[in-house]
C-alpha cells in the first residue's frame, strides 16, 4: 500500500475540517474531469474485498426497484423481504435492519452482488458529481472508505 494509505483512518479523522473547507468551495468544472482517472487509480490500489467497511458498518438505501429485484432474486414476496431484512430509517428510507449487511459473507463477498441495490452499485461515488454535490456524505465516507479518502486527498493535492 502507498504511503498515502498508511494509517488512512487516522489521517482522515485529522483532516475532516480540511475536507469540509475543500468540498465547500469545490469547483465542479475543475474536479469532474479529474474523477474518472482518480477513481480508476484508487481501485487499482485498493481491493474492496479486503475492506468491506461500507457493508460492515453502514446500509445503502433500498429503493422500490431494488426491493422488487432482490425479492424476486431471493424468490420472496416483497413484503416478506422487507419484514425479514429491512427497516425504515429516520429519513423514511428502507435500510438493512442491522449491520453488517445480512448479504455480506465472511469472505467479504456479497451474496446478492448481481442484483445489489443501486446505492451499492454506485458506491463510493468517486466517479460521480455526488462527490461534490453531497459534501456531507463525501466527508462521512472518508472516515470508513479508503477509496473516498484516496480520491479526495489526490484532488486536494492538485487543486489548492
Amino acid at each position: 500500500m502507498t504511503d498515502l494509505l498508511h494509517n488512512w483512518e487516522k489521517k482522515s479523522a485529522a483532516r475532516q475540517k480540511d475536507y469540509k473547507r475543500f468540498l465547500g468551495k469545490a469547483d465542479k468544472k475543475k474536479i469532474l474531469p479529474l474523477l474518472p482517472d482518480l477513481h480508476e487509480a484508487a481501485f487499482q490500489k485498493i481491493d474492496c474485498l479486503q475492506c468491506a467497511n461500507c457493508c460492515k458498518h453502514y446500509s445503502p438505501r433500498f429503493k422500490t426497484p431494488d426491493i422488487k429485484r432482490i425479492a424476486r432474486h431471493l424468490k420472496m414476496k416483497e413484503s416478506v423481504f422487507i419484514d425479514t431484512y429491512l427497516r425504515l430509517d429516520e429519513d423514511g428510507d428502507y435500510v438493512v435492519r442491522s449491520t453488517p449487511c445480512p448479504f455480506l459473507g465472511q469472505d467479504n463477498y456479497c451474496s446478492i452482488y448481481e442484483v445489489r441495490p443501486s446505492d451499492c452499485e454506485r458506491f463510493p461515488y468517486t466517479d460521480e458529481d455526488v462527490l461534490i454535490k453531497r459534501p456531507a456524505i463525501t466527508q462521512k465516507n472518508t472516515t470508513f472508505c479508503p477509496i473516498v479518502y484516496f480520491v479526495l486527498e489526490k484532488l486536494m493535492a492538485v487543486i489548492p
